[in-house]
């Protein structure tokens, strides 16, 4: 993995988006064969987790993608108050136990290990590689494509229908707006691993079941124009010296080496978020 990381830091983390997306694939044939859904899912998500992370603490790039406290004051991010209630979105209509212990518990390690694994991997090594040369591609690229590669649950065998897939990539470009915003204007990927894993987490007790699709909707854009509002917000009173120190522009080729999201689909069918 150094190799190909001094090598290339943009197909690096190319690379890691794939394995991510393909690992969790075969999980859903293997879930049902184990007879727990998520077993699978979770222990795929924990053995990536602990290799990204391990790799990335072995060559000293924690400070590089963000997992360390941010130098900027949690005032200027409104103490992160937003992050709050776009992770409480997924109660709105209550909390309900859908599934059996085995499968909570493993619904919840691999919405946990989701979170950590989706910001390194698309705030982290995508943003950071597509930012040495222009951050604001960067920004919208990794935000984007975060979307978007949610359209893998259209065919990985989760039974999610188009309407709802859509609306899960709506959600899921502005939530990736917000958070990237706040890993390059704080410098740190913290606050969005915590909040990621919430929202997700949390989808888990969703009881939105027997909500109208009216309010689903309804729902779903509340929370959007908040994380726009969010993002703006961050956007007019972060000035950029103040942030993105970590990922300034490095000279050379490269830099030395030193579900699909619960949340989500609770959130495109009407409850949950990012």
């Amino acid at each position: 993995m150094k190799t190909l990381y001094e090598k290339n830091q943009l197909t690096f983390a190319l690379v890691w988006i794939v394995v991510y997306c393909v690992l969790q694939s075969l999980a859903n044939p293997l879930n049902k064969a184990i007879g727990v859904e998520y077993a699978a899912s979770a222990g795929f998500c924990i053995l990536q987790a602990l290799a990204l992370f391990a790799f990335i603490r072995k060559n000293g790039l924690l400070k590089r993608y963000g997992l360390c406290k941010s130098p900027v004051p949690a005032r200027r991010f409104l103490c992160y108050l937003p992050l709050v209630v776009l992770a409480s979105g997924n109660l709105w209509n209550g909390a309900a136990l859908h599934y059996a212990p085995a499968e909570t518990v493993c619904r919840i390690v691999c919405m946990l290990c989701v979170g950590f694994l989706e910001e390194v991997i698309f705030r982290g090594l995508l943003f950071v590689a597509i930012a040495r040369d222009n951050v604001k591609s960067a920004v919208i690229i990794s935000s984007v494509t975060f979307g978007i590669g949610h359209i893998i649950n259209l065919f990985n065998g989760s039974g999610m229908d188009l309407v709802s897939n859509l609306c899960q990539i709506v959600f899921a470009i502005a939530v990736g707006f917000l958070l990237v915003t706040i890993f390059y204007r704080g410098g740190s990927l913290i606050p969005c691993i915590l909040a990621h894993s919430a929202i997700n987490t949390l989808g888990t007790f969703a009881n939105d079941a027997s909500l109208p699709t009216e309010t689903r909707l309804l729902h779903l854009g509340i929370l959007i124009v908040i994380a726009v509002a969010y993002t703006l917000i961050l956007t007019r009173t972060l000035p950029e010296a103040e942030a993105g120190h970590s990922h300034a522009p490095a000279s050379g080729g490269g830099h030395p080496a030193g579900a699909h999201s619960e949340g989500i689909h609770r959130r495109a069918d009407g409850g949950g978020a990012a």
